[in-house]
């Protein structure tokens, strides 16, 4: 039986690169705190991979094996990079610029990637990153982690549509599918059909969550930024924008048809008390995170993880002070900004005037 006081909680993860590791210091913060309990989590990209390390290190070894896995990984990540061509200059470390915009190697990757495809540039289908994650993750264990509901998403090449892997589905190659950007890599099979990057068509999907546990809290930890106050001018800026445009707007999706959803419970009294006891919640470091440039999200320099895994551990501390007396009472969300409507997203005009209920009004029942 769970401890009468212990909060139940899902947890929603968005991808992008290295930036990761500001999900990883936002996960060790709330496993650090013995007042909630993560149920499920959904994951696209490098949410996916946080998503199964954590659900490794879970099983056997509780909140706090967790923990240690997900440091694990990513002290793993940055030293199998240590000789990579992808380095910061010695004027970008000196000046403290966490850029690798001057890097010669990473100047050759973007060629690479925007003349050729990767069918072509990579011909044996060679990814340092999938025999990592094959050799840090059991994915025995994280199937066998019944204490957790996992969500990987990915999308059909074939179809355009999402698929979501359950828990008891998740592979090595289920993970790298989620993962799959396809002007870097092959398209990768499973059961004999391709997949690219989950982000297109579900980042995060969040409807499992709210369909398949039995947490009444669902937070989501937002990496790509919704707004950039300066307008991209170079061909790297220009396809970073638009995949964080593509990317969101998944996820705005998934947010609005909830909401709807919510509205239309809580009003016609309709049969789906899950909809309608459901809380949203949303972490995000804009204003930490906006300023790091595409080129960024391939340094996996030790002390730049560590940075971003502070900055995570920090939002999280200040989001849990600000809003746990709001768990199980309601949603924190702020439908509003996270929608961006003066940005291009636009609101469903049946919710414009219950998003105050989003705001912190009390859930209905």
């Amino acid at each position: 039986m769970p401890e009468p006081d212990t909060i139940h909680i899902d947890l929603a993860l968005q991808g992008g690169g290295a930036h990761g590791a500001f999900t990883w210091g936002v996960l060790d913060r709330l496993l650090e705190d013995e007042r909630l309990r993560i149920d499920g989590i959904s994951g696209t990209s490098a949410g996916a991979m946080n998503a199964v390390v954590l659900a490794n290190g879970y099983h056997g070894g509780g909140r706090d094996g967790a923990r240690r896995a997900l440091r694990e990984f990513w002290k793993a990540v940055s030293d199998s990079a240590r000789f990579s061509p992808l380095q910061r200059t010695l004027i970008d470390r000196a000046a403290g610029r966490w850029t690798l915009d001057a890097s010669p190697g990473y100047q050759l990757f973007e060629l690479a990637t925007s003349l050729v495809s990767p069918y072509q540039f990579n011909p044996f289908d060679i990814n340092p990153l999938r025999d990592l994650v094959g050799a840090m993750v059991d994915f025995e264990k994280v199937r066998a982690c019944t204490q957790l509901k996992l969500f990987i998403s990915a999308t059909s090449v074939r179809t355009g549509r999402s698929r979501t892997f359950r828990r008891e589905e998740v592979s090595l190659d289920v993970v790298m599918a989620s993962a799959c950007l396809p002007q870097v890599f092959r398209a990768v099979e499973v059961d004999g059909e391709p997949y690219w990057d989950g982000g297109y068509t579900g980042n995060p999907a969040l409807f499992p969550l709210v369909e398949e546990t039995a947490a009444h809290d669902l937070l989501i930890v937002q990496i790509n930024p919704m707004e950039r106050k300066e307008l991209p001018t170079t061909s790297a800026e220009i396809m970073n924008r638009l995949n964080e445009i593509t990317f969101n707007a998944s996820l705005i999706g998934e947010i609005n048809t909830l909401l709807l959803l919510k509205d239309l419970v809580t009003r016609q009294n309709v049969e789906l008390e899950r909809y309608a006891s459901m809380c949203l919640h949303h972490i995000s470091a804009e204003r930490q995170l906006s300023p790091l440039d595409v080129s960024s999200k391939l340094n996996v320099e030790w002390d730049f993880l560590e940075y971003l895994h502070g900055i995570g551990r920090d939002t999280a501390s200040g989001w849990l002070d600000r809003n746990f007396h709001s768990l199980q009472k309601c949603s924190t969300l702020d439908a509003g900004a996270l929608a961006c409507a003066q940005g291009g997203f636009d609101i469903a005009p049946g919710l414009r005037r219950h998003l105050g209920q989003a705001a912190g009004e009390p859930k209905a029942g």
